[in-house]
């Protein structure tokens, strides 16, 4: 039996982790101005029935090249929903109808698309600005085993400065009023029953960049 998708904010659903994208977690935003459906979650009847009850998707957002499915096409064509992600991934989705951003894009006055580079080439997070501002952070930060924030090195890193100097880009736009939480694309277990990490911007800005610099390579 499917485990059902956790709420986790008012307006916002965790799917249960995808064996296919490598444990990656999706994420569903209900939204007034447009659902959204950040990465893919496992593609089942009961995946759809969930979304279909909820008023579909409408856009349809890749944060990362591992948060990409075999299904995505089939997402896409279920609820004719615009695909966005970052034009140095969107070779990933050959012949598929796709946005591709650059630096930044909107997808609505209080939600924006924000290219950190580093994990991969495309690496990108999603601003949501509700609940005192939820960012979807794909690989680029996750959560360690007490449930802090942090980027994190490993064998599949695209560019660990760059990814460095990505995490600085967010500590300089946010603040401690317009960030408050961190939704992750991975290692979500470690959050446990709280399912988000909460006072996302004063964690991220008491991290020692510098050090992290020098940070080994995590299996």
């Amino acid at each position: 039996m499917s485990k059902e998708p956790r709420q986790v904010l008012e307006s916002i659903f965790a799917f249960p982790p995808n064996r296919e994208t490598l444990g990656s977690t999706a994420y569903f935003i209900v939204e007034n101005d447009g659902n959204i459906l950040v990465d893919c979650p496992a593609w089942t009847d009961h995946t759809k029935l969930f979304l279909r009850e909820r008023g579909g998707v409408d856009w349809f957002v890749i944060t990362h090249r591992q948060g990409i499915s075999q299904q995505a096409r089939q997402i896409q064509q279920t609820f004719s929903c615009q695909l966005v992600i970052q034009e140095q991934e969107a070779y990933l989705l050959p012949n598929l109808e796709v946005t591709a951003f650059g630096d930044q894009w909107d997808i609505a006055p209080h939600c924006q698309l924000i290219w950190t580079p580093g994990f991969s080439p495309g690496s990108a997070c999603l601003y949501y600005q509700a609940w005192g501002g939820v960012l979807f952070t794909g690989r680029h930060i996750l959560p360690n085993q007490q449930g802090q924030p942090l980027p994190l090195r490993t064998a599949k890193t695209f560019h660990w400065p760059r990814q460095l100097t990505s995490l600085q880009r967010l500590i300089d736009q946010f603040t401690q009023e317009t960030l408050n939480f961190i939704c992750p694309g991975a290692s979500s277990g470690f959050l446990r029953q709280q399912g988000v990490i909460e006072g996302a911007y004063q964690a991220l800005s008491q991290l020692d960049i510098e050090a992290l610099r020098h940070a080994e390579i995590s299996l």
